[in-house]
């Protein structure tokens, strides 16, 4: 018998039970400032996480900032994702760790690892992140699901956010780390990997190649 478990190791990973989701100011007026990536790409990735978390029926905080001038409202698909949270609006401060009503939000989860997604990596993401880590949360930014205005700032972003101890991740990354095991999936009817097919193509295709495999449509003609 191995002395060794599955899926058990030294790090804490992720959990429906340990972990939340913070979405920052992803308004339709603020999507035009990113530049480091197409804009369908960006929604993509942003909807490919937020679908993650409500799979993994993770608590969700959802904030914006002067969303009634040129910032413009959030984005409608996270509002018909998440039809039934409250969204915190800022008259202003920019950083959201600073107002009240957000925090009060994040002290009222009592969970000490944060996912933080923000419109820009440099603003919505990195400020709350940096006073977060500093109040003892361990934060995963999560940089595709966060808008630059250059590539330069992301790159600076990325340094800033890793020196001050914010774990960089992507989205899907994060998503795996959730998962776990596939098994699991697979017994849930794999919705998981179904929103993986949706959300990030070129694993879909892997998953559509294994499918034919499974139903006999790779059976070369005669």
């Amino acid at each position: 018998m191995s002395k060794y478990k599955e899926n058990m190791g030294p790090r804490d990973v992720l959990t429906s039970n340990n972990a939340a989701l913070l979405l920052i100011d992803h308004q339709v007026g603020l999507m035009q400032l990113v530049r480091d990536i197409s804009p369908e790409q960006f929604r993509n990735n942003i909807l490919g996480l937020a679908k993650t978390a409500k799979l993994f029926e993770l608590p969700v905080i959802l904030t914006t900032s002067r969303d009634w001038g040129p910032n413009g409202p959030m984005l409608p698909e996270l509002r018909k994702l998440f039809p039934d949270i409250s969204v915190i609006r800022r008259t202003g401060v920019i950083n959201a760790w600073r107002w009240p009503e957000f925090r009060e939000a994040v002290d009222s989860l009592d969970r000490k690892k944060l996912i933080i997604a923000g419109l820009t990596d440099s603003t919505c993401l990195q400020f709350p992140a940096l006073d977060a880590v500093l109040e003892g949360f361990e934060v995963h930014g999560v940089i595709d699901a966060s808008g630059a205005v250059s590539k330069e700032e992301r790159e600076a972003t990325v340094s800033v956010l890793s020196q001050a101890g914010v774990k960089v991740r992507n989205w899907w990354s994060v998503a795996a780390e959730l998962q776990a095991d596939w098994r699991s999936d697979e017994d849930k009817g794999w919705p998981m990997a179904m929103i993986f097919r949706e959300h990030l193509p070129s694993w879909g295709y892997l998953l559509d190649t294994s499918s034919a495999y499974e139903v006999g449509e790779m059976i070369p003609p005669p």
